[in-house]
C-alpha cells in the first residue's frame, strides 16, 4: 500500500463522513446524512452534534472497512478543524485526537474551504497552479488565487450571506422542503429565468453580496399573493428560475472580473452549489466565450465529505505540517 494512510474525519455541520487515503489515492469516503433536520426547515447545531455522536464510529468503521485496511496500518488521523457549528466541530476532533492518541499516530487539523478547493486534486483532471476558484456553499462565498496546495489568497468573500443560504433561504420563502437549494434547482430547469427581474449584488472588487435578493423576493412575494394567494403554486418553475438566474449572475459577474484582473484562465469552482445544474451549465458556457478551462469536482466531492479533508491532509503530511496533541476546533477559521 502506497505511503502515507490517512484516516479523515469531517464534522463540520450536518454531515458525518470519513475517508480512507493512502498515496493520494481516496479508497473509501463515507457520508452519513442528517434526516432529523428536515422538520425544522435548517439546521439545528446541538441536534448536529448529537447525530455526529451517533453516527461517527459506525461511519469510521465502515471507511475502514471499505478501504480493507486496519487501523494499525494508519500513518496520521486527519479532521476539520473549521469553519463550522461549534458543537459539530468538537464531536469530530475530539474522537480524531483521541483516535491518533490511542495508535500514537501524528494529527492533522484541516481547514474545511482549504479542503473544498483541494477536492479538485482526488481525480483527473486537475487544475494547474496558479488558478482561480469560487468556493460557493451553504456558509461560505469567496473567490480565491490558488498558487499552491498551502498557498491561497482570498479576494473575495460575501459581506453577508453565502449563495447557499439565498437558495436555501428563497426557496423557504417558495415553500419548498428542505434542504431548498437542490429543489429550486429541480423546479428552475422548467422555468423562463428572465421572467421575474430581481436585483444583481453589485459589490465593489470581488466582494458578494445576497441579502437584498432576499429582501427583495420577499418583498415581491407578499406584494403578488396578496393580489393572488396563488400566485407561488401557478408560477412556480418560473420563480424559481429567475432566482437562481440572479443568483448565478452575481457570481459570475465577480468571476469574469477577477479572471481578466489576474490574468487567470484555469478556473476552479468548489463546495456544495457546485452541484447545481444552472451554475455549471453557465459556467461552462461562459468557460467557452472566454477560452478558460474549467474544473468541477465529481458530485460527491462537492457537498461536505471526509474525501477532500483526507486530499489536504495528504498535502499537510507531504509539508510536515502535523497538529499539536491539543489543538482546538476553531468554527471561524479563516483561510490563509
Amino acid at each position: 500500500m502506497q505511503f502515507p494512510v490517512i484516516l479523515a474525519i469531517e464534522s463540520s455541520c450536518d454531515d458525518t463522513s470519513a475517508a480512507v487515503m493512502a498515496g493520494g489515492e481516496i479508497l473509501a469516503n463515507v457520508v452519513a446524512t442528517q434526516q432529523v433536520h428536515e422538520q425544522y426547515g435548517g439546521v439545528v447545531p446541538e441536534l448536529a452534534s448529537r447525530a455526529h455522536q451517533q453516527h461517527l464510529i459506525p461511519v469510521v468503521q465502515e471507511a475502514l472497512r471499505r478501504a480493507k485496511v486496519d487501523k494499525s496500518a494508519l500513518d496520521a488521523v486527519a479532521f476539520t478543524q473549521g469553519p463550522g457549528l461549534l458543537g459539530s466541530l468538537l464531536v469530530g476532533s475530539m474522537f480524531a485526537k483521541t483516535f491518533a492518541q490511542a495508535l500514537d499516530k501524528p494529527l492533522i487539523a484541516v481547514n474545511h474551504m482549504r479542503a473544498h478547493i483541494l477536492a479538485h486534486f482526488i481525480r483527473a483532471p486537475r487544475p494547474a497552479f496558479p488558478f482561480l476558484c469560487l468556493t460557493v456553499s451553504g456558509g461560505h462565498t469567496q473567490l480565491v488565487i490558488v498558487r499552491g496546495p498551502m498557498d491561497m489568497q482570498v479576494i473575495g468573500q460575501t459581506i453577508d450571506d453565502a449563495a447557499g443560504e439565498a437558495f436555501d433561504k428563497t426557496a423557504k420563502l417558495l415553500g419548498l422542503p428542505y434542504p431548498g437549494g437542490p429543489h429550486l434547482d429541480k423546479q428552475a430547469r422548467l422555468g423562463n429565468p428572465t421572467r421575474f427581474p430581481f436585483p444583481v449584488g453589485a459589490m465593489p472588487g470581488y466582494d458578494f453580496s445576497f441579502s437584498g435578493l432576499k429582501t427583495s423576493v420577499l418583498y415581491f412575494l407578499r406584494q403578488q399573493t396578496t393580489q393572488n394567494p396563488d400566485f407561488v403554486q401557478e408560477n412556480l418553475p418560473d420563480l424559481c428560475a429567475s432566482i437562481q438566474h440572479t443568483i448565478i449572475q452575481t457570481l459570475l459577474r465577480q468571476l469574469i472580473r477577477a479572471a481578466q484582473d489576474n490574468g487567470l484562465t484555469q478556473i476552479a469552482l468548489a463546495g456544495g452549489v457546485a452541484a447545481n445544474s444552472g451554475l455549471r451549465e453557465a459556467l461552462t458556457q461562459l468557460a467557452a466565450e472566454k477560452g478558460w478551462e474549467v474544473f468541477i469536482p465529481d458530485f460527491e466531492f462537492c457537498t461536505d465529505n471526509a474525501g477532500m479533508v483526507a486530499m489536504t491532509a495528504h498535502f499537510q503530511y507531504e509539508a510536515g505540517d502535523f497538529a499539536a496533541p491539543l489543538v482546538s476546533p476553531d468554527p471561524r477559521l479563516k483561510l490563509t
